[in-house]
């Protein structure tokens, strides 16, 4: 599981920097900036829950839980707003603001490994 975390981490920060580009060369690409920026951060956290886990520093279930949902909400929230962007439709309504929310519980879950991680 840690290996397709990381390969997720990857590709969402070559996404990412895709996005960063098309953003800066592109008129009103604010949206395309917001899912950069979304991609970005969370791959890093990502990079950072797996290397926290290994350590023994984030209990492992919830601990993934959270990679997870960082992937997972990520994707959702910068989908949805890059295929406004190209597209001029949404991915499914509230997708991302439920990217969002999976990303803000992502986040707890972090929080929570933290508390209840094996001493």
């Amino acid at each position: 599981m840690a290996r397709l975390l990381i390969a997720l981490a990857g590709l969402m920060g070559a996404a990412g920097v895709a996005l960063a580009a098309a953003s800066a060369h592109g008129a009103d690409a604010s949206r395309l900036a917001s899912a950069s920026a979304m991609l970005l951060f969370h791959a890093t956290a990502i990079l950072a829950s797996v290397a926290l886990l290994a350590r023994g520093l984030l209990h492992g279930g919830i601990g993934l839980i959270a990679a997870l949902g960082f992937a997972i909400g990520a994707a959702l929230f910068a989908g949805d707003l890059t295929l406004r962007q190209y597209a001029g439709h949404s991915l499914f309504p509230f997708a991302a603001p439920t990217g969002g929310t999976v990303m803000i519980v992502g986040w707890l879950a972090v929080t929570l490994a933290a508390v209840v991680a094996k001493r």
